[in-house]
């Protein structure tokens, strides 16, 4: 995500000399337009939940401190094995350093094979929200069901090629349907506009069946393309969008 816009919390804050030689920190711009645009977004059921994917990671707890600061309402942690997705990233460890230092919800998305190997190791580490994809999930009630078990919030992810018909068992079971608006395991990849269509299918079955349940997209999202997905799920009550700052400094 490009400035300005909630990707300048991540490259927020600036450091210069004063009179007295006293290197000091002060708020950019950026952060300000930030909490403007979290703060309108906020107005019409928005949420934004910064992906860590694309921070600097030797600078992780602070961009995740700035986007506290900034308005965010969560943070998401994009968990990779290389088996279900090309690239590995980000294990149970890194959620707990960042437990220490941030009070927000951290939700994991879980690009992996068999989820449920692994619920207790991320638990244990501080996660609050799961997120499983339909695909490759021959038993994605029970592992759903697993997480409700074990006192925490579950959702199921679809891919740009799954339909959204294959939501219809699963959604009363679940407190969010994240869209995926790109191909899964990397970032900075372009939003897919034909995702748009499945967004509106979606936002209208949840409208349906279960109107308490979030609406996410995770994928291209920034400045230009929120606009582009609000097209796609206007009349939805409850939306998160999963933004992909880009480091900066």
């Amino acid at each position: 995500m490009t400035s300005p816009g909630p990707s300048a919390v991540a490259a927020g804050w600036e450091e210069e000399l004063v009179d007295t030689g006293e290197k000091v920190r002060r708020q950019t711009p950026a952060v300000c337009i930030a909490r403007k645009k979290i703060r309108e977004m906020r107005n019409h059921s928005v949420k934004l939940a910064p992906s860590i994917l694309a921070a600097d990671f030797a600078r992780l707890g602070e961009q995740v401190a700035d986007f506290e600061r900034a308005g965010a309402d969560r943070i998401h942690v994009d968990v990779m094995d290389g088996h279900f997705v090309p690239n590995i990233a980000i294990g149970a460890p890194i959620v707990q350093s960042l437990r220490r230092i941030t009070r927000l919800a951290m939700e994991i998305h879980m690009m992996i094979s068999n989820p449920d190997f692994f619920l207790n190791e991320f638990i244990a580490a501080g996660s609050d929200f799961f997120l499983v994809h339909w695909e490759d999930n021959n038993n994605l009630h029970r592992t759903v069901e697993r997480i409700r078990a074990l006192g925490k919030r579950a959702g199921v992810v679809i891919n740009p090629a799954t339909p959204a018909a294959v939501l219809e068992e699963i959604l009363p079971d679940v407190d969010e349907v994240l869209v995926m608006t790109v191909d899964p395991g990397f970032g900075h990849q372009q939003f897919l506009p034909s995702t748009l269509p499945k967004i509106r299918r979606v936002c209208q079955m949840i409208e349906s069946v279960k109107p308490e349940c979030e609406l996410g997209v995770d994928g291209g999202i920034d400045a230009a393309t929120a606009g582009c997905r609000g097209r796609g799920e206007r009349s939805c009550g409850r939306v998160v969008d999963l933004c992909h700052p880009r480091s900066g400094g």
